[in-house]
């Protein structure tokens, strides 16, 4: 059986969450870092920390011979997307110049992050931490309507991104998530460090779900960090500052595990490497880590074909 996993890489795993920021890597070493660890794929990142003219972007990819396999977007459809709270306004702008931009550059798919319920930053509770069947519903109606236009307008398969501080973060919520959503145009980003970080196991959801499965995130937790977040009850930003995010193989879940289920799905899917790693104090600090982070999953699927 041939390898169906193609493992890349993140503006994430250089320590970039913002379009600008001076403690983040330039663009350009990123690009030219990720093509020397030895990467092909890659996510745009924040939009705008690349270039957004895409003539100009496939230059500079092509010098660098990586291609783009999916965009980010967040939304918060849980608010309501009808009306007065109308989430859905806010959400289409920005994810309609991530769509052009990434089918723009061939890629596949639209990772989508859905809002935390406490400011990343003070821990103070913006809204409530669980959802009503209002909030459900709206969930699930904006999901399925986004993910129907990125399909039909843009060739795009939306990939649901479960995150922790979010409304979608344990085992039962994406359970739930799963059930009320549209398996036609909603499909799992499954990270497999938000969800361990969330209490869910990727195993278990590969198993249950495989159809579901669309897309990797490949990220592990230490165990003993987390350990401490839950005790203290820490923000996902402090938590993320804390270390709780580990370089694999050292923490949770076993990406060897996961990435054999992975290939027992029998079709082509994006493993993508996103260690998050904002803020990064030495530029020098993402490029080995990355490097070896590759070889060692590459180590993994190789293994599944002995």
């Amino acid at each position: 059986m041939a390898q169906n996993i193609t493992i890349g890489t993140a503006p994430d795993s250089w320590g970039v969450w913002f379009a600008d920021d001076p403690k983040q890597t330039p663009w350009q070493r990123f690009l030219d870092e990720v093509a020397e660890a030895g990467y092909k794929t890659i996510e745009l990142g924040p939009y705008g920390y690349l270039p957004t003219d895409p003539s100009q972007l496939a230059d500079e990819l092509a010098a660098r011979d990586l291609n783009v396999c999916a965009g980010t977007v967040f939304t918060a459809f849980h608010r309501g997307i009808d009306g007065s709270a109308n989430a859905w306004e806010e959400a289409w702008e920005p994810a309609r110049k991530v769509a052009e931009l990434t089918a723009a550059m061939g890629g596949e798919h639209i990772v989508v992050i859905p809002a935390m319920w406490r400011d990343d930053v003070t821990g103070q509770a913006l809204e409530p931490g669980t959802l009503d069947a209002a909030g459900w519903d709206s969930l699930a109606k904006g999901h399925d309507r986004l993910g129907k236009i990125l399909q039909e307008e843009f060739g795009l398969k939306q990939q649901f991104h479960s995150h922790a501080d979010s409304h979608v973060c344990g085992q039962s919520d994406i359970e739930k998530f799963l059930q009320v959503t549209d398996p036609q145009y909603t499909t799992l980003c499954l990270d497999t460090g938000h969800a361990e970080y969330g209490g869910a196991s990727s195993v278990d959801l590969i198993r249950r779900f495989p159809e579901r499965i669309g897309y990797l995130h490949l990220k592990q937790i230490n165990p003993d960090i987390l350990a401490t977040v839950r005790e203290q009850d820490m923000t996902w930003a402090a938590a993320n500052l804390a270390g709780v995010m580990c370089e694999p193989p050292a923490g949770l879940p076993d990406l060897n595990e996961v990435l054999q289920e992975v290939e027992k799905l029998g079709r082509p899917i994006f493993g993508i490497v996103e260690q998050d790693m904002y803020p990064v104090a030495d530029f020098s600090v993402p490029l080995p880590i990355a490097t070896r982070t590759r070889n060692y999953l590459h180590s993994c699927i190789s293994r599944s074909h002995v």
